[in-house]
């Protein structure tokens, strides 16, 4: 539930982002789709990193070893 509740909270605030890029900085059409490709970007890196640190805690790589004498 956690992982799709925040990937959806992740693609609001992109759109929210991506329109206020469209208000707020409007200079011309190249401008415009730079603004808006840098705003989808850093919003697809943002959700992968979460993503990734989110996933890689359900199933960890390293296992501890314990000893049988503690």
């Amino acid at each position: 539930m956690g992982f799709l509740v925040t990937t959806l909270i992740f693609v609001v605030v992109g759109i929210i982002a991506s329109l206020c890029t469209r208000i707020c900085f409007n200079r011309g059409p190249s401008t415009n789709l730079l603004h808006l490709t840098l705003v989808i970007t850093a919003t697809v890196c943002c959700w992968m990193m979460w993503a990734i640190v989110y996933l890689s805690q359900m199933r960890p790589l390293i296992v501890p070893i314990l000893n049988e004498t503690e």
